[in-house]
């Protein structure tokens, strides 16, 4: 009776062949799955894997610029708004401080402006303590 081997049948070969292409294309494919990358090392493809990586790389340091830009907006931002707040406040001061100097306002208004005058002041010291981004105040 002859023997049969993997090595001398042609229908074994060409089946244990196209296992092998059909798992190394599985591999291939788990390997783009789990990275989300088409060329997912330097042994898929040399070339286009150092492209991407420089690609990866400029992008990385667009991104860093990118956040840093948004973090100056944000501190000029603050600074902006408590200087409007400031400006404001100032406005309201000048106000009482003209109502103040009417020569026919008896004590008790003179003082009521006074005391409004002195809560505006308090307000823009709180202004300026609170214009604090990152560490910094950008009003001090």
């Amino acid at each position: 009776m002859p023997m049969n081997s993997v090595n001398t049948n042609v229908g074994a070969m060409v089946a244990l062949q196209n296992l092998n292409t059909t798992n190394s294309e599985l591999e291939r494919t788990q390997s783009r799955i789990n990275t989300g990358k088409r060329v997912a090392n330097a042994k898929d493809n040399g070339a286009i894997w150092a492209i991407a990586q420089n690609q990866r790389a400029t992008s990385n340091a667009l991104n860093s610029v990118r956040e840093s830009l948004q973090r100056g907006q944000s501190t000029v931002e603050v600074a902006i708004s408590a200087g409007e707040s400031v400006s404001d406040l100032l406005l309201q001061m000048k106000e009482k401080a003209l109502a103040a100097a009417d020569a026919g306002l008896d004590s008790t208004s003179r003082t009521a402006l006074n005391d409004e005058f002195k809560s505006l002041l308090g307000q823009i010291t709180k202004a300026v303590s609170n214009a604090e981004f990152n560490g910094g105040n950008m009003l001090k």
